[in-house]
């Protein structure tokens, strides 16, 4: 089992450095409940099955297992209206890796940045392109944007 230490801010898309590369993942939950989610991503040709418990908070549990790129497929097919699109781009900001999501089709204007920490006390520098701390906001979370799109939202 490992646990999952991290934090999720909004960004400003316009201050990212310009020689970032992205990769491309999609991805569906199987599962969404108070419990926790179930859910299958594919990034390339790899497909993991993820487990994570539930709750609000900087910590959870968290299970990872590689399965097989078509059965990924298959799983999504099923549950193909709920499926995330985006684009990751790995940064490297004082000596911190941030991964930050530009999402896609029903999220397109969205943009989240998360840095996985040893501990949840651990400090970090944070870059001119990150906003508001968006952590605690289940809004936020992969999993509700599935339900409840980006482009969705009530100003």
């Amino acid at each position: 089992m490992g646990k999952e230490i991290e934090r999720k801010f909004l960004v400003d898309q316009s201050s990212l450095p310009s020689d970032i590369n992205g990769t491309e993942y999609s991805q569906s939950y199987i599962s969404i409940n108070e419990s926790g989610v179930v859910r299958v991503r594919i990034k390339e040709e790899t497909a993991v099955l993820t487990i994570k418990s539930g709750g609000l908070e900087i910590s959870r549990d968290e299970f990872e297992y590689e399965i097989p790129l078509e059965d990924a497929k298959a799983l999504q097919n099923i549950f193909n209206n709920e499926i995330i699109y985006k684009t990751r781009y790995n940064i490297i900001y004082k000596g911190k890796k941030w991964e930050v999501d530009q999402f896609h089709k029903q999220n397109k204007g969205l943009w989240i940045a998360e840095i996985e920490l040893e501990s949840e006390e651990e400090s970090f520098d944070v870059p001119e392109w990150v906003l508001e701390e968006v952590t605690g906001d289940e809004k936020y979370y992969n999993s509700n944007l599935s339900k409840h799109p980006y482009n969705s939202w009530q100003e």
